[in-house]
């Protein structure tokens, strides 16, 4: 009787009336939520209300037990694509009996607690439409709906609603506003909807910013393109300048235009079929290509692909990426496989994103003359730049090599052990090269797009923008203030002008952090910082480092032996200088004038400058940087004398090599100081012996990469069993390096070490901003920020 009675009471529980109210946070705005929200709450016979507001969305729903609980399962398990939810928080609320309907409320403002999405790749039922004859946006290139387009390179503040973007300009035409108002639309509340008759509109000009008169902008676009022109394209986040990337004479004229020697260039493919053509790619890699996020996936190239030699020239590497814009799409349907899609500036320079702004600095009007012949321009404003993200697939994952357009600001939300609860907001201001921010709020960490390398005006007033644009759609002002050690920095000089709470953060300490953060660890762990050049707490310039590492200290343990660089900053861009260093602190200054070696030959005339500049210690710092040996190494193989871009001659050193490596060259280690030094010398001398017997470089670069990894590896066991640590991560930009990436990790765990490398964020200075974040953090939580309270 009393089974009989339990079950008659569960039905009538199930069967009564409740309400239940809920506030979602996370990418729930311009993504299509509030639509599905209204569908589903209708189809299961629900009455109430949803709503956008500041924190999110908000919602209340009326209906049975049985059917509220289906709704609330269905809720996360069915969300739109494009939807990221963080959290759902829902209560029991007061029944209202007359209630008859589900409805949408006009958005709300408060405190801004929601997530933006960032811009994606046009979807296919779009694609459909704008290629369909019969459907009113055929051939539009600014087609879009819930689920696709731009999101936050328009957004000027919150709530996500058209008034609040760079489409507030627009007044919605009949047709688009009833779809816009019709919740089983799916551009119900689309805030970029528009069509030829409403929207933003495209045009032809000259070089000038003249409008050029045309029935069809893109069909004279892609014909100028033929004719071996290049073409500045405004597009979702900036300019591009595109030319013919089969054709030899358009891409070396791009080359000259730009500025721009030898850095390849980015290649846009009209579909997976081409890529196969130009690149040799993986399923990861074809994955990551076709991603909603469309990041340039770097590659091997197909030797035999047709691709123009100067696209990527002295690298047997290729960055594709599929189109992602409506525009793209229609310029590419004009009979292209592949077009060069490289960032529309000067380089160095911001990438421009206003009308005037390029015809004045890749226009006619350009401090070189025109960059470009014509241009593709269209009036919906873009209000933050945003470049291309970059990936590549290594060591088994994706990793970003730039994260930019498609990624940012989506957050990395930290463990709960990293983000100290009543933490206040941190702005963490990132690098000189390569910069990017993080605003840490709470547990979610926000990186901005790339901002880039602060060596001029515009992009420190871009990084300013971008600090301002942060901190107020998610109304967060910051109340810390996290920069580099280096007092040279733009970043950290603008930070010690904020007249807040400031901590400063040794380089290689935040690469490791920054690893920390993105796989949850509070450490200790054995931290390997392999990278270019980072300020060291005793003034030098660090690099190739063993620490011991916590989120809000380290201890130093180990280094690669310090070497010279003969005129600084000027061994970077040069590397014979750091060449020639490599060789004298090897053998002495008579022994290398002896040497019978290209590189030695060459830079004779200069051999005693640098030799003296080394002995009286006269502009030739000392570093234990492993990007600066890499240079050296490369400079007396004869690779790269000369380097127009960051990292070339590391890169092209890695190239070099052949298949996998039979011989390694040898690294010592020997205590100086206090610390483990991992001596570099006698590989040297090995390079030397085997240039002396004219060994190939494929096999000598592979040598110097198997003796490298095997001394790593060999260097951090040690020390991992000393400090009796089993973590260990590895950061900085040398994990960029394929090989070392790949090879490296094996050997450590070989050995019963769990190993952490950075994916989600890049391993390079462009991730160094969440771990400069998670530090100042730290630190706040052990009460270790002057003026600042815990």
């Amino acid at each position: 009787m009393g089974g009989l009675a339990g079950e008659l009471g569960q039905i009538l529980i199930q069967g009564l009336r409740q309400r239940r109210s809920a506030k979602v946070r996370g990418v729930v705005q311009g993504v299509g939520f509030r639509p599905f929200v209204y569908n589903l709450a209708r189809a299961l016979g629900l009455t109430g209300w949803v709503v956008n507001n500041a924190a999110g969305v908000e919602l209340s729903v009326q209906g049975t037990a049985a059917a509220l609980d289906e709704f609330f399962a269905r809720l996360q398990g069915e969300a739109p694509p494009l939807t990221r939810i963080e959290s759902v928080e829902t209560a029991m609320a007061d029944q209202q009996p007359g209630e008859t309907e589900f409805i949408i409320r006009a958005s709300t403002g408060g405190t801004r607690h929601t997530l933006i999405s960032p811009d994606v790749c046009v979807c296919e039922a779009c694609l459909a439409e704008m290629r369909d004859p019969t459907d009113r946006r055929f051939g539009y290139p600014f087609i879009n709906c819930t689920h696709c387009g731009p999101r936050y390179t328009i957004i000027r503040d919150l709530p996500y609603d058209r008034p609040n973007t760079t489409m507030a300009g627009f007044e919605m035409c009949p047709q688009c506003r009833a779809e816009y108002e019709d919740p089983t639309d799916r551009r119900f509340h689309a805030q970029p909807i528009a069509c030829p008759v409403c929207g933003p509109r495209l045009w032809l000009a000259d070089a000038s910013g003249a409008e050029i008169d045309c029935a069809d902008p893109v069909a004279r676009a892609a014909e100028a393109l033929r004719q071996g022109k290049i073409v500045a394209i405004k597009g979702l986040g900036g300019f591009h300048l595109a030319a013919d990337a089969l054709n030899r004479q358009a891409v070396e004229r791009l080359r000259r235009r730009k500025g721009r020697e030898a850095k390849p260039f980015a290649v846009m493919v009209s579909d997976i079929r081409a890529a196969l053509r130009f690149g040799y790619m993986d399923d990861a890699e074809e994955a990551a290509l076709a991603s909603r996020e469309r990041p340039i996936v770097l590659c091997e190239a197909e030797k035999d692909g047709g691709l123009a030699p100067a696209v990527h020239p002295g690298s047997n590497t290729v960055g594709l990426m599929l189109p992602y814009t409506p525009l793209h799409y229609l310029l590419m349907d004009q009979g292209f496989e592949a077009l060069v899609m490289t960032s529309g500036n000067l380089s160095d320079e911001p990438i421009c994103i206003d009308n005037d702004e390029a015809a004045a600095r890749i226009g006619v009007n350009g401090p070189l003359g025109p960059v470009c012949d014509v241009m593709l321009l269209h009036d919906r404003p873009i209000h933050l730049r945003a470049d291309d993200s970059v990936a590549r697939v290594a060591g088994g994952a994706l990793r970003l090599v730039r994260r930019s357009r498609g990624y940012a600001p989506s957050p990395l939300f930290l463990a709960p052990a990293l983000a100290p609860e009543g933490c206040p907001p941190v702005m963490a201001v990132g690098a000189h090269l390569k910069n990017t921010l993080c605003l840490l709020r709470g547990r979610e960490a926000f990186l901005s797009q790339h901002v880039g390398d602060l060596d001029d005006v515009e992009t420190l007033r871009f990084f300013g923008q971008t600090v301002d644009h942060l901190s107020m759609i998610l109304d967060c002002s910051p109340r810390i203030i996290a920069a580099d050690l280096h007092p040279d920095y733009l970043s950290t000089r603008w930070a010690q002008d904020r007249g807040l709470p400031l901590t400063l953060v040794q380089h290689h300490h935040a690469h490791a952090a920054a690893v920390m953060a993105e796989h949850g660890l509070e450490g200790p762990v054995l931290a390997l910082g392999l990278d270019g050049v980072g300020l060291g707490e005793d003034g030098t310039s660090w690099g190739g480092e063993l620490l011991l590492a916590r989120l809000d200290s380290y201890e130093r343990l180990g280094r690669l032996r310090p070497f010279s660089l003969p005129g600084g900053d000027h061994a970077v861009r040069q590397p014979w200088r750091t060449g020639l260093s490599l060789l004298i602190e090897t053998l002495g200054p008579e022994k290398t004038a002896q040497l019978n070696l290209p590189l030695v030959h060459q830079y004779a005339d200069k051999l005693p400058l640098v030799a003296g500049m080394i002995q009286r210690n006269i502009n030739a710092p000392r570093t234990s940087s492993l990007g600066r040996l890499f240079d050296g190494v490369s400079a007396i193989c004869g690779v790269c004398y000369e380097a127009h871009y960051e990292g070339q001659a590391a890169i092209e050193f890695e190239q070099a090599m052949g298949g996998k490596p039979s011989t390694e060259h040898i690294f010592f280690t020997e205590e100086c100081d206090g610390l483990v030094e991992l001596d570099w010398r006698p590989m040297v001398a090995s390079l030397l012996a085997e240039a002396i017997l004219n060994a190939g470089l494929a096999e000598t670069a592979g040598s110097m990469h198997k003796g490298l990894v095997a001394a790593l590896a060999q260097w951090a066991i040690q020390a991992a069993e000393k400090a009796g640590v089993e973590d260990v991560v590895l950061g900085g930009g040398c994990l960029n390096n394929r090989y070392i990436l790949t090879e490296l990790p094996p050997l450590l765990e070989a050995r019963r070490l769990r190993v952490y490398t950075p994916a989600a964020i890049p391993a390079g200075d462009g991730g160094l901003s969440l771990g400069q974040a998670v530090v100042a953090a730290a630190r706040w939580r052990l009460g270790k920020i002057d003026g600042m309270d815990t």
